[in-house]
């Protein structure tokens, strides 16, 4: 028997496609919808397999027992209230987005069985026509529950990204939003800055390295100013903390201190080894 009667996906791009594939993959729903502003993303998740049906009226979405907000996080935070009343109190709602802290405590107040999760998969590609079914497998996905949550609502997205492919951990809203400035917002943002400070004359030269480290700055830019907006004050710790790392290397670079310069550089790869 499927978990889910009618699947309604809204924002139909890379994660929100991949995870409307999986569900079809694993015959999760017996219906999935989706809900896009663009009716060529509609017509290519239609042509693909991923949706039976899509709009972009979000009426759509009224029967759902599962609702997966695969928006960025300012979408979120202005439709969630438009979108409760096609739903039912028992629908299990679930957002992806890549900060946590300020749209669970909004959503909290909307959706009885809401439930903000977080899986760290997919690429620096975007849209549909990049999403794979398999992208959650050996993955991890992120839940942040609150004081608020329903814990059965809890126990069935936890499921439901196990059936995914995913394995789960959980973590506060705030402590997602502290963690995730650190080890994904961070590197976006150095990843951005580093190719803008590189002279553009310079990069038909550019070998493996450059383009190894940059591969993230190739990253959507109206998500990624959503991403550090609505979390900006832990993204400015981590920046403030990486620039001064940054200045440490600067100096003994600047005094041609080759002992201080060893010990940092070690000190790098010894930390860089320890990452799977």
């Amino acid at each position: 028997m499927r978990p889910f009667k009618k699947a309604a996906i809204i924002g139909i791009g890379l994660i929100g496609g991949s995870i409307a594939l999986a569900l079809k993959k694993k015959n999760l729903a017996k219906q999935v919808v989706g809900v896009s502003r663009k009716e060529k993303n509609l017509a290519l998740a239609k042509r693909i397999g991923a949706i039976d049906a899509g709009s972009s009226d979000p009426q759509i979405i009224s029967g759902a027992d599962l609702v997966i907000l695969a928006m960025p996080p300012s979408a979120i935070l202005d439709k969630a209230a438009a979108l409760a009343g096609f739903l039912a109190d028992d629908a299990l709602v679930i957002d992806v987005a890549s900060t946590k802290e300020s749209i669970v405590e909004k959503l909290d107040k909307i959706f009885k069985n809401f439930v903000g999760a977080h899986p760290l998969a997919g690429s620096q590609k975007r849209g549909i026509n990049n999403s794979q079914a398999d992208i959650f497998r050996k993955s991890v996905c992120i839940l942040t529950p609150s004081a608020k949550t329903n814990p059965a609502a809890l126990a069935r997205a936890k499921a439901l990204w196990q059936k995914l492919g995913a394995k789960t951990a959980t973590m506060t809203p705030k402590t997602h939003d502290q963690v995730l400035a650190f080890i994904s917002h961070l590197p976006h943002a150095i990843a951005f800055s580093l190719i803008n400070t590189v002279p553009s004359g310079h990069l038909r030269f550019a070998s493996g390295g450059l383009k190894d480290i940059t591969r993230i700055a190739a990253s959507d830019a109206q998500l990624w100013s959503d991403i550090f907006l609505t979390n900006r004050k832990n993204i400015q710790k981590g920046l403030e903390d990486f620039i001064r790392v940054l200045v440490k290397l600067e100096k003994a670079i600047e005094k041609n201190d080759r002992g201080s310069l060893v010990r940092i550089l070690k000190q790098a790869k010894a930390k860089r080894d320890r990452l799977k």
